[in-house]
């Protein structure tokens, strides 16, 4: 292969750990790229590192050893994190929102790749130390968000469906109670495949209102003998104040809606205030 410049290799490397979260690449993997030494692959990475730190661009780490080699953090400090919950519950509280049934209209945000993925890195985050083996989510809402997370973790997504898929192959079901009230009797069902005993998982999901969804899904790992590291959501009800489940962290606050406006109050989580 042809020499190739320092400039263009450290490109070709922050493109490569950016797009890959969490996934440790080895030194070797970059030295039969560029059919260079793993010495000079070393003193890249310093440059790399030096440059994500300065401008604040997430977090590169070397990892030791014969297994090791170097990763990327996504990584927003508490100033941006702030700004952007703030700035998305002003957004979510503007007039107009509130649709039929009292129900908060948020499909806009869940499907914009570029707020979602910002929203996955701040919960993300905070499981770098004890990392999950897959992020968990009911389909269908939570989905973006689940998914972004999991992308930010470097792990994979499972979905618990309402009902089991003949091309998931064999799966787990449980009943559980769901809708506003908690009184409404539903079916869940996660792929055998997906899910093994002993693994830790992280539930995401978009709302939670009662937490009839979410004990359903701690549920199910139980079944599964999965031990749940965490419940992450992106926004949750004021009341009631008492979940089902009640280990639940939130982005974000729905506190009441005016109908007269058609808008609902949204606020930032204490932690992000």
């Amino acid at each position: 292969m042809e020499h190739t410049k320092r400039v263009d290799r450290i490109g070709v490397i922050a493109a490569t750990l950016m797009s890959t979260p969490n996934v440790v690449h080895n030194y070797s993997e970059f030295c039969d790229m560029f059919s260079i030494s793993k010495s000079t692959v070393s003193e890249d990475m310093e440059i790399l590192l030096s440059g994500f730190e300065k401008y604040k661009c997430g977090i590169i780490e070397t990892i030791a050893g014969a297994a090791g080699g170097v990763r990327f953090r996504p990584y927003l400090n508490a100033e941006v994190k702030k700004a952007r919950i703030k700035a998305l519950a002003e957004k979510l509280s503007e007039p107009g929102r509130l649709l039929p049934g009292g129900f908060l209209y948020s499909s806009d945000i869940a499907s914009d790749p570029v707020i979602t993925y910002e929203l996955a890195q701040i919960v993300a985050d905070k499981y770098y130390d004890n990392p999950p083996d897959f992020v968990l989510t009911m389909e269908t809402k939570g989905i973006p968000f689940a998914l972004m997370t999991a992308k930010a973790l470097g792990v994979s997504l499972v979905i618990a469906r309402r009902d089991s898929k003949a091309y998931e192959g064999s799966a787990v079901k449980i009943n559980y109670t769901s809708g506003s009230d908690n009184e409404q009797i539903d079916t869940m069902a996660v792929s055998r495949r997906a899910v093994k005993a002993g693994q830790k998982a992280l539930i995401v999901d978009d709302f939670v209102k009662g937490g009839g969804t979410i004990l359903g899904m701690a549920e199910m790992m139980k079944e599964c003998q999965i031990k749940v590291l965490g419940v992450e959501v992106m926004i949750k009800t004021e009341k009631p104040e008492k979940k089902l489940y009640q280990a639940v962290s939130s982005l974000l606050v729905l506190k009441g809606i005016d109908r007269i406006s058609s808008a609902c109050e949204v606020v930032p989580e204490k932690d992000y205030l």
